[in-house]
Protein backbone atom coordinates (compact mmCIF):
# COMPACT_ATOMS: atom_id res chain seq x y z
CA UNK A 1 0.00 0.00 0.00
CA UNK A 2 3.09 2.29 0.92
CA UNK A 3 3.87 1.63 -2.88
CA UNK A 4 0.54 2.98 -4.10
CA UNK A 5 0.04 5.90 -2.08
CA UNK A 6 3.08 7.99 -3.85
CA UNK A 7 1.51 6.25 -7.62
CA UNK A 8 -1.61 7.63 -7.13
CA UNK A 9 -0.77 10.97 -5.23
CA UNK A 10 1.04 11.54 -8.31
CA UNK A 11 -1.49 10.50 -10.95
CA UNK A 12 -3.77 13.54 -9.39
CA UNK A 13 -0.96 16.00 -9.36
CA UNK A 14 -0.13 15.16 -13.36
CA UNK A 15 -4.10 14.60 -14.22
CA UNK A 16 -3.34 13.54 -17.80
CA UNK A 17 -7.05 13.66 -18.68
CA UNK A 18 -7.35 17.09 -17.36
CA UNK A 19 -4.89 17.87 -20.06
CA UNK A 20 -6.42 16.69 -22.87
CA UNK A 21 -8.20 20.26 -23.65
CA UNK A 22 -4.87 21.35 -24.18
CA UNK A 23 -3.52 19.09 -25.64
CA UNK A 24 -6.43 19.64 -28.30
CA UNK A 25 -5.63 23.26 -28.33
CA UNK A 26 -2.11 23.42 -28.45
CA UNK A 27 -2.30 20.99 -31.60
CA UNK A 28 -5.18 22.19 -33.46
CA UNK A 29 -4.29 21.94 -37.71
CA UNK A 30 -1.80 19.13 -37.30
CA UNK A 31 -2.85 16.12 -39.12
CA UNK A 32 -3.12 12.75 -37.40
CA UNK A 33 0.39 11.98 -37.71
CA UNK A 34 1.87 14.82 -36.86
CA UNK A 35 -0.61 14.71 -33.76
CA UNK A 36 0.32 10.89 -32.84
CA UNK A 37 4.05 11.87 -32.79
CA UNK A 38 3.15 15.17 -30.46
CA UNK A 39 1.04 12.39 -28.53
CA UNK A 40 4.26 10.07 -28.22
CA UNK A 41 6.68 12.42 -27.54
CA UNK A 42 4.60 13.99 -24.62
CA UNK A 43 4.28 10.40 -23.11
CA UNK A 44 7.89 9.51 -23.06
CA UNK A 45 9.03 13.23 -21.71
CA UNK A 46 6.23 12.61 -18.98
CA UNK A 47 7.98 9.41 -18.25
CA UNK A 48 11.30 11.08 -18.41
CA UNK A 49 10.53 14.21 -16.26
CA UNK A 50 9.16 11.66 -13.51
CA UNK A 51 11.98 9.30 -13.59
CA UNK A 52 15.02 11.52 -13.57
CA UNK A 53 13.57 13.56 -11.03
CA UNK A 54 13.09 10.36 -8.99
CA UNK A 55 16.51 9.72 -9.70
CA UNK A 56 18.51 12.53 -9.83
CA UNK A 57 16.13 15.22 -9.49
CA UNK A 58 17.69 16.14 -6.22
CA UNK A 59 21.37 16.48 -7.51
CA UNK A 60 20.47 18.62 -10.20
CA UNK A 61 18.75 21.03 -8.30
CA UNK A 62 21.55 21.71 -6.04
CA UNK A 63 24.02 21.77 -8.72
CA UNK A 64 22.82 24.26 -11.01
CA UNK A 65 21.49 25.28 -7.12
CA UNK A 66 17.98 25.97 -8.39
CA UNK A 67 14.94 26.17 -6.25
CA UNK A 68 11.48 24.62 -6.74
CA UNK A 69 10.32 28.76 -6.30
CA UNK A 70 12.33 30.28 -9.23
CA UNK A 71 10.97 26.65 -11.28
CA UNK A 72 7.78 28.02 -10.87
CA UNK A 73 8.70 31.64 -12.09
CA UNK A 74 9.80 30.03 -15.15
CA UNK A 75 6.91 27.63 -15.68
CA UNK A 76 4.45 30.38 -15.15
CA UNK A 77 6.37 32.57 -17.81
CA UNK A 78 6.32 29.74 -20.13
CA UNK A 79 2.20 29.21 -19.50
CA UNK A 80 2.19 32.93 -20.28
CA UNK A 81 3.41 33.21 -23.35
CA UNK A 82 1.62 29.57 -24.62
CA UNK A 83 -1.87 31.29 -23.21
CA UNK A 84 -1.41 34.08 -25.32
CA UNK A 85 -0.97 32.24 -28.61
CA UNK A 86 -4.32 30.36 -27.47
CA UNK A 87 -6.55 33.35 -26.71
CA UNK A 88 -5.87 34.37 -30.52
CA UNK A 89 -7.01 30.49 -31.19
CA UNK A 90 -3.39 29.82 -32.39
CA UNK A 91 -1.23 27.35 -31.80
CA UNK A 92 1.60 27.93 -29.42
CA UNK A 93 4.49 27.33 -31.74
CA UNK A 94 4.26 28.45 -35.52
CA UNK A 95 6.79 27.77 -38.08
CA UNK A 96 7.98 31.25 -40.12
CA UNK A 97 7.06 31.59 -43.91
CA UNK A 98 9.98 31.00 -45.75
CA UNK A 99 10.28 26.96 -43.55
CA UNK A 100 8.99 23.63 -44.80
CA UNK A 101 5.39 23.88 -43.09
CA UNK A 102 5.78 20.25 -42.91
CA UNK A 103 8.99 19.86 -41.27
CA UNK A 104 7.87 23.04 -39.30
CA UNK A 105 4.86 21.52 -37.87
CA UNK A 106 6.66 18.66 -36.90
CA UNK A 107 9.20 20.41 -35.11
CA UNK A 108 6.34 22.70 -33.79
CA UNK A 109 4.99 19.57 -32.66
CA UNK A 110 7.91 18.53 -30.59
CA UNK A 111 8.06 21.48 -29.38
CA UNK A 112 5.05 22.01 -27.67
CA UNK A 113 5.43 18.17 -27.03
CA UNK A 114 8.19 18.91 -24.20
CA UNK A 115 6.92 22.92 -23.71
CA UNK A 116 4.15 23.31 -22.28
CA UNK A 117 2.29 19.81 -22.37
CA UNK A 118 4.63 18.13 -20.53
CA UNK A 119 6.96 20.78 -18.76
CA UNK A 120 5.00 22.69 -17.04
CA UNK A 121 1.48 21.56 -18.00
CA UNK A 122 1.87 17.88 -16.98
CA UNK A 123 5.07 17.87 -14.90
CA UNK A 124 5.31 20.97 -13.27
CA UNK A 125 7.01 22.29 -9.91
CA UNK A 126 4.59 20.04 -8.10
CA UNK A 127 5.46 16.68 -9.50
CA UNK A 128 9.47 17.31 -9.64
CA UNK A 129 9.09 18.33 -5.70
CA UNK A 130 7.01 15.57 -5.18
CA UNK A 131 9.55 12.89 -6.62
CA UNK A 132 12.22 14.68 -5.05
CA UNK A 133 10.39 14.46 -1.99
CA UNK A 134 10.01 10.50 -2.33
CA UNK A 135 13.71 10.21 -4.11
CA UNK A 136 15.24 11.14 -0.32
CA UNK A 137 13.57 8.51 1.37
CA UNK A 138 14.77 5.93 -0.60
CA UNK A 139 17.55 3.19 0.38
CA UNK A 140 17.43 0.81 -2.07
CA UNK A 141 17.88 -0.33 -5.53
CA UNK A 142 14.28 -1.69 -5.56
CA UNK A 143 12.82 1.69 -4.21
CA UNK A 144 14.98 3.08 -6.98
CA UNK A 145 12.87 1.12 -9.52
CA UNK A 146 9.77 1.64 -8.34
CA UNK A 147 10.68 5.29 -8.96
CA UNK A 148 11.26 4.73 -12.46
CA UNK A 149 8.59 2.48 -12.78
CA UNK A 150 6.03 5.41 -11.52
CA UNK A 151 7.32 7.18 -14.64
CA UNK A 152 6.31 4.41 -16.84
CA UNK A 153 2.75 4.59 -15.43
CA UNK A 154 2.53 8.70 -15.72
CA UNK A 155 4.39 7.98 -19.35
CA UNK A 156 1.43 5.47 -20.25
CA UNK A 157 -1.05 7.28 -18.27
CA UNK A 158 -0.71 10.32 -20.03
CA UNK A 159 -0.54 8.29 -23.87
CA UNK A 160 -4.16 6.95 -23.67
CA UNK A 161 -5.28 9.74 -21.92
CA UNK A 162 -4.30 11.61 -25.38
CA UNK A 163 -4.91 8.82 -27.72
CA UNK A 164 -8.75 9.35 -26.85
CA UNK A 165 -8.34 13.21 -27.84
CA UNK A 166 -8.90 12.16 -31.05
CA UNK A 167 -12.32 11.36 -31.11
CA UNK A 168 -12.94 14.54 -28.93
CA UNK A 169 -11.61 16.40 -32.04
CA UNK A 170 -14.20 14.76 -34.35
CA UNK A 171 -16.69 15.70 -32.02
CA UNK A 172 -16.26 19.34 -31.28
CA UNK A 173 -14.84 20.07 -35.16
CA UNK A 174 -12.79 22.92 -36.19
CA UNK A 175 -15.02 25.47 -34.84
CA UNK A 176 -15.60 23.80 -31.11
CA UNK A 177 -11.79 23.66 -31.07
CA UNK A 178 -11.34 27.43 -31.46
CA UNK A 179 -13.82 28.05 -28.72
CA UNK A 180 -12.05 25.26 -26.66
CA UNK A 181 -8.39 26.84 -27.48
CA UNK A 182 -9.99 30.69 -26.19
CA UNK A 183 -11.04 29.31 -23.15
CA UNK A 184 -8.32 27.23 -22.70
CA UNK A 185 -5.95 30.10 -23.43
CA UNK A 186 -8.12 32.43 -20.60
CA UNK A 187 -7.62 29.09 -17.96
CA UNK A 188 -3.57 28.98 -18.80
CA UNK A 189 -3.54 32.51 -18.20
CA UNK A 190 -5.21 32.00 -15.08
CA UNK A 191 -2.51 29.02 -14.38
CA UNK A 192 0.47 31.05 -15.31
CA UNK A 193 -0.66 33.84 -12.47
CA UNK A 194 -1.27 31.43 -9.98
CA UNK A 195 1.88 29.51 -10.68
CA UNK A 196 3.93 33.08 -10.87
CA UNK A 197 2.33 34.39 -7.66
CA UNK A 198 3.12 31.29 -5.23
CA UNK A 199 6.88 31.30 -6.51
CA UNK A 200 7.03 34.91 -6.72
CA UNK A 201 5.74 34.26 -3.43
CA UNK A 202 8.25 32.21 -1.97
CA UNK A 203 11.15 34.36 -3.30
CA UNK A 204 10.39 37.52 -1.78
CA UNK A 205 8.16 37.16 1.29
CA UNK A 206 7.63 40.77 1.14
CA UNK A 207 5.33 40.37 -1.51
CA UNK A 208 3.02 38.03 0.30
CA UNK A 209 2.48 40.23 3.31
CA UNK A 210 5.19 38.99 4.90
CA UNK A 211 7.27 42.20 5.59
CA UNK A 212 7.18 43.61 9.67
CA UNK A 213 5.13 46.63 9.88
Amino acid sequence: MDLLKPLIALLAIVNPIGAVPFFLALTQGFTSEQRQRTLRVSAFSAFCVVAISGLAGLHIIQFFGISIASFQVGGGILLLLSAMHMLNAQPAESGKDDVDEGQARADAGDSIAVVPLTIPLLTGPATISTMVIYAEKTRTFFEHAVLVGYGVVIGAATYLAFVASGRIARVLGQTGINVMTRLMGLILAAMAVELLADGLGKLFPILGGAAAP
